[in-house]
């Protein structure tokens, strides 16, 4: 027997003297925890061993991911949040011990640095925040989603064929997950008036159901693409765009509708070398807009009725009212936009500390613009991100963020065009598409910080990157090896 059958059998034996011992003695005891000693056991040795594999089921748990509330107002995300903990300790430690041997292009190319300035301003306005704990958490989790999702993603996803892998490990929970709403919703008569009812426990409603499967439309369009016409992997594919396009239509949330009409929009931008344009368009658009609300103090004009601004039960009302300003979700979104705008106005520059919108806001609204949800039990956000980054991080944090985002974009035409290899191309124009589709949606939603839309952010520029430097040694006439990291 050689050394590594004898370490196999051991390894073996001692497992299952795990799965044993753990068994018998929470039968015992009637202690029913000890059943997820052998699951811990084998998540601490790939750990170790080879964390790749962790990697992808963080992933493969993200559909599947639960929002549970803790004690004192705190939620976690279970078990993705404690799974990008650990990974997050696993890399940080793998650095200081292969930090000599990792290449730095990585992590000295302009996205990433960009992105590393973004985070310095975030921990920097925690430290001025007006309530420090709370500044320093939510700056904490940033750095657990970061790390894994940008940081780690750039070193384990390099080529098509681990985008693909990538994809059918969140499809098929995914799939489940649309399955499995769909159902339950056909028990309502498809009900708009019922919607929200049939998400949980995977979703938090219509809203984050509707953006997790827009987000990743782009990946299973694209990655069908590397397959042969017609083949199994390929209908798959297919079948899997028609359900995911049937989970968004029965989700009825326009933001989805209008940012993936965007996302198609952006495939022709990029086509045309036009996402300059369109971004100095949106750009000036935004500037003017806030800027026409501010003066005189027009935006006093467009105060809700209170009593005609309602839920509606019907999708074509909420589509009418929408137009008219009596949907309440909208006007409940620009009661807290008021209040950002007079927060804003007293501490512009700094901000009031990253996460504490929802702290403060209340004392800053206006009566006027109040709406029957405004009590706000559930101690939602400001929902639009770009507004919450200005507010919580002052202006400059804004214009670090905006241009992190028109960086990712413009830097990921200009890769587009450089690249000749068609199957980089695809894992771009997938990346890019959902990347603009986030973009927008951040717009009316908070969602950076949620793992099933701010895990693909930054996995998203990550791509970005490993595809710019794989380029570049193309061009340099010395082409290297994918460099995957080996523990």
């Amino acid at each position: 027997m050689t050394t590594t059958d004898l370490q196999t059998r051991n390894l073996f034996i001692g497992y299952s003297a795990v799965i044993v011992i753990s068994l018998m003695v929470g039968i015992a005891g009637n202690w029913w925890f000890l059943a997820a000693v052998p699951a811990a056991v084998l998540f601490g040795y790939l750990a170790v061993v080879d964390f790749r594999k962790i990697f992808y089921v963080l992933f493969f748990f993200i559909p599947l991911t639960v929002e549970v509330w803790l004690p004192n107002g705190v939620v976690t995300d279970m078990p993705t949040e404690q799974i990008a903990v650990i990974l997050t300790g696993m890399y940080l430690l793998y650095v200081l011990r292969n930090g000599k041997n990792m290449r730095p292009d990585f992590a000295l190319h302009p996205i990433s640095l960009m992105l590393l300035i973004h985070l310095g301003w975030l921990f920097f306005t925690a430290i001025t925040s007006e309530d420090f704990i709370i500044s320093l958490k939510f700056s904490l989790a940033k750095t657990w989603y970061v790390t894994p999702f940008y940081f780690l993603a750039g070193s384990l996803l390099k080529t098509e064929k681990q985008m693909r892998t990538l994809t059918w490990i969140v499809l098929i929970p995914l799939s489940f997950t649309i399955i499995y709403v769909l159902k339950n919703f056909a028990g309502y008569g498809f009900s708009f008036a019922d919607v929200n009812k049939v998400m949980y426990p995977f979703y938090r409603n219509k809203v984050a159901f509707a953006c997790m499967l827009s987000i990743f439309l782009p990946f299973v369009w694209f990655m069908r693409q590397g397959y042969r016409r017609f083949s199994w992997p390929w209908l798959l594919l297919a079948a899997a765009t028609a359900l995911i396009l049937i989970g968004i239509q029965f989700s009825y949330t326009r933001a989805a509708y209008v940012t993936i009409a965007m996302g198609i929009g952006a495939y022709f931008f990029i086509k045309w070398r036009l996402m300059k344009v369109a971004l100095s368009f949106a750009a000036i658009i935004a500037i003017l807009y806030a800027a026409a609300m501010v003066s005189h103090n027009n935006y006093l004009d467009h105060k809700p009725v209170y009593e005609k601004t309602i839920t509606h039960e019907d999708f074509n009302d909420l589509l009418n009212a929408t137009t008219k300003g009596q949907d309440v979700s909208t006007m409940e979104r620009v009661y807290r936009w008021v209040a950002a705008g007079h927060m804003v106005a007293e501490r512009p520059w700094l901000g009031w500390g990253p996460g504490t919108f929802t702290n403060f806001y209340k004392t800053y609204t206006l009566a006027g613009f109040r709406t029957y949800v405004s009590d706000n039990k559930e101690g939602s956000g400001i929902h639009c991100y770009y507004l919450m980054t200005l507010v919580e991080q002052g202006f400059i944090g804004l214009l670090l963020f905006v241009g992190l985002v028109f960086l990712v974009l413009l830097k990921g035409e200009i890769v587009y065009h450089q690249t000749k290899d068609p199957s980089r191309r695809r894992m771009l124009l997938a990346v890019l598409t959902t990347t603009v589709i986030i973009d927008g949606l951040l717009l009316i939603n908070d969602l950076v910080e949620t793992d099933k839309i701010g895990s693909f952010f930054f996995l998203c520029m990550a791509v970005i990157v490993n595809v710019d430097l794989m380029n570049r040694q193309d061009l340099s006439g010395n082409p290297q090896p994918a460099q995957v990291m080996q523990q």
